[in-house]
């Protein structure tokens, strides 16, 4: 019985651990031009990110997200958050200022599909005309 119960509390509690993070779209970030700080970000399952526009004219869209979990795409000039509900990397880029190399890493746990982030990190640096390297620096840090 002691067990059944232990097991009860251990499964309705796992909210009550997840962890809340912020991620600002700025002009002008610590590193120079339009960024997401920060860049990436380290979570587990059941956590939450909420994306802020502290300046106008971003939004923010999935690229690549882990098998089973939903692509996301939030509005202009408004805060999106988004609960992970998949292990793996989630790369995503603010639409308007991809060029710029406005793109973030976030992993979750585990990164399993590290190989499709990895591609389409390639992708978005070779299209960028700005702080290029910036997203490998990020993805580099995924372990």
């Amino acid at each position: 019985m002691k067990k059944l119960l232990f097991s009860t509390l251990l499964i309705f509690s796992g909210g009550l651990f997840a962890a809340e993070y912020e991620v600002k779209m700025l002009d002008n970030g610590k590193d120079g031009g339009m960024v997401f700080e920060p860049g990436f970000l380290k979570a587990e399952v059941g956590d939450t990110v909420t994306f802020v526009p502290t300046h106008k004219g971003h939004w923010v869209q999935s690229k690549v997200v882990p098998e089973g979990a939903e692509k996301f795409l939030s509005k202009e000039d408004e805060k999106f958050s988004l609960t992970l509900t998949h292990e793996g990397v989630y790369v995503y880029v603010c639409p308007p200022h991809r060029m710029m190399n406005m793109s973030g890493i976030i992993q979750v746990g585990q990164p399993t599909n590290l190989d499709n982030a990895t591609k389409e990190v390639e992708k978005i640096e070779k299209r960028t005309t700005e702080h290029k390297g910036r997203l490998f620096e990020y993805l580099d840090q995924v372990k």
